[in-house]
């Protein structure tokens, strides 16, 4: 069921504004004429009619972009499909690394080169308790969220680390206390807040501008920074599933907003100060949409990542033998009996709908009949920054 308001809706209500506010990078600008025009007559779509009843279905073509929290359902659901060929048949630990409030500044003058350090020195922290605390190679799915449930600035990674690994000797070997937790947090978050602050030095210093963020750098060494650890989690499948509750996550999806009034935004916040309670909470409606762009990540950015014993490259060149499953994976072999299985199949299999069978009578199918053109709309957002004036 479409949701009563979404988030193309605040673009087209408040995104003039906005630009007329704050200068707005091309990509900001590109991404929010997507959003506004996904799936409207602008980006063109096509004709269905059904072959058994005659039903005639209208559908306007997706924007695909990343950030628009309509396109990203069915991309979720392959990416974790795919994923599951890979996972390992053992228990697995949610680690997640935070960085704290006073590093935000850095982080806007550069994201990439802050994005790209976080996922360096996460991955380096495990790495090497892995092998200080157990000798093994281990591995990890990484994922990034930038924000907060209010759309603040809160970068952190979403970490799947599995129990088990690669001793040195080349044997396989179980990691963690009996399913209770993998390492120490307050060894995690002391380790890796100095590795990330060391290499935001070094690559500040580079750049000729530690100077401009000395005093925040400071301030950051002085505070606690917070590594959470959950206990193991329960199968392969299981981790799959939960893992991909994180990767293609906006900043705040249509469900989530609940009403546009009197130029302010009302949507859904979850409070962790009062156990996770989900409260209203209403913004400026330019302020949502400021918010909503600082979110944005720069062009070509990776945001989920694998490491070590999970990195694709040693695993597409069979590099790494992982230990056999105790029984034998049925939906393969038949797989391989039926032959690869078409897109339409696939997504099928796995939504459990099939988008080609009429939504009337449920039994015909819905065959193009023509191609709607794109259309100039006088109602989609022309967004664009103004041109600066000089005096």
């Amino acid at each position: 069921m479409r949701p009563r308001f979404e988030l193309a809706d605040v673009i087209s209500r408040f995104g003039s504004e906005l630009i007329a506010r704050t200068k707005l990078t091309p990509l900001q600008l590109k991404v929010l004429g997507k959003i506004a025009q996904c799936r409207t007559a602008a980006l063109g779509g096509h004709e269905e009619v059904c072959d058994s009843c005659g039903t005639v279905r209208y559908s306007y073509n997706s924007c695909g972009d990343r950030h628009c929290p309509k396109c990203q359902a069915a991309k979720q659901v392959i990416w974790i499909d795919d994923l599951m060929q890979t996972t390992l048949p053992v228990k697995h630990y949610h680690v997640v690394f935070t960085l704290p409030h006073q590093l935000n500044t850095v982080c806007l003058h550069n994201q990439r080169m802050y994005y790209d350090l976080l996922f360096a020195a996460a991955w380096n922290t495990l790495r090497s308790f892995g092998y200080s605390h157990n000798g093994v190679e281990t591995g990890a799915v990484a994922v990034l969220h930038t924000w907060g449930q209010n759309l603040s600035l809160h970068p952190h990674l979403h970490c799947i680390v599995p129990a088990a690994g690669y001793a040195l000797d080349g044997r396989w070997k179980n990691i963690g206390a009996a399913g209770k937790y993998l390492y120490p947090v307050h060894q995690l978050s002391a380790a890796s807040k100095g590795k990330f602050l060391d290499s935001l030095k070094r690559a500040l210093r580079k750049r000729n501008e530690l100077s401009l963020f000395n005093d925040k750098l400071q301030k950051a060494y002085k505070t606690r920074w917070v590594v959470f650890c959950e206990p193991s989690l329960a199968s392969a499948h299981y981790v799959v599933k939960y893992l991909g509750q994180y990767t293609h996550r906006v900043a705040i999806t249509n469900q989530r907003i609940l009403n546009i009034h009197n130029n302010r935004v009302t949507f859904i916040s979850k409070d962790y100060r009062d156990k996770a309670v989900k409260k209203p909470v209403t913004l400026d409606g330019v302020e949502f949409l400021r918010r909503f762009t600082i979110h944005i990540l720069p062009r070509r950015f990776v945001k989920i990542r694998r490491f070590g014993i999970y990195n694709p490259t040693l695993i597409r060149n069979h590099k790494l033998q992982f230990v056999p499953k105790e029984k034998p994976d049925i939906q393969a072999i038949i797989k391989q009996q039926n032959g690869p299985e078409t897109k339409l199949e696939r997504i099928t299999r796995l939504t459990g709908t099939n988008p080609c069978l009429c939504p009337v009578c449920k039994t015909g199918r819905m065959v193009i009949v023509r191609e709607l053109p794109r259309i100039r709309s006088p109602g989609v957002l022309p967004l664009k920054q103004p041109p600066q004036t000089t005096t």
